[in-house]
């Protein structure tokens, strides 16, 4: 479903927010319902598709350090850590998103995360962390993966980071580095979902 476009300007006033929740869908606070406010049709990623995404990354979750570039509700990141990922970053624009993701680690007694009121790129721009798994799930049709994909392959990931990508059913997909694998790809209603592993460089001929 198409998500509601977010800014690093003036913030959106409290009557174009709506509340919403989530639920954690396994790990050690499965069940729990997380309540938030959110921009005028933003949507965290359904059940379903969080229920296949971590089915898939269950190899590796645990103990893996993540980045969860286009924040939003947290919903991903939140799996992570109920999963037992090491740490997560998480960026977005909007600072009412970042202080209520903050509130709700705060509310799971969560240490084990940083969250960066900043834009995508110019977070990649200046960090030299790095991870073992990006979540991507940007406000759709708004053309920000292409940049971000650039991005990251500029940063030169090591094998076998995994990189998971969420858009619309309408959206092309970036052309992808060539050394950037899609292991998984599904549909669900009008998203598109993959998971995508960094291989080994080729060797210089």
């Amino acid at each position: 479903m198409p998500k509601t476009p977010r800014n690093s300007g003036p913030q959106t006033t409290t009557s174009t927010r709506q509340q919403g929740s989530l639920r954690i869908i396994g790990g050690q606070w499965r069940s729990r319902k997380l309540d938030f406010e959110g921009a005028a049709g933003l949507r965290p990623t359904s059940d379903r598709i969080r229920e296949t995404l971590f089915n898939w990354l269950n190899p590796t979750i645990h103990g893996a350090r993540c980045l969860d570039l286009f924040a939003g509700s947290g919903a991903l990141g939140l799996e992570a850590l109920s999963r037992y990922a090491a740490h997560c970053d998480f960026v977005d624009t909007d600072r009412n998103s970042c202080q209520q993701i903050r509130q709700q680690l705060e509310n799971l007694r969560c240490p084990h995360a940083t969250v960066h009121s900043k834009e995508a790129l110019a977070f990649l721009n200046k960090s030299a962390q790095s991870y073992n798994i990006i979540f991507l799930d940007p406000p759709f049709h708004l053309d920000l993966l292409a940049p971000v994909i650039g991005a990251l392959a500029s940063h030169a990931l090591k094998p076998h980071t995994q990189i998971y990508i969420e858009t619309a059913s309408d959206e092309a997909l970036p052309a992808l580095p060539a050394n950037w694998q899609i292991d998984k790809e599904k549909k669900a209603g009008q998203v598109v979902y993959r998971l995508i592993s960094v291989m080994e460089e080729p060797p210089l001929a």
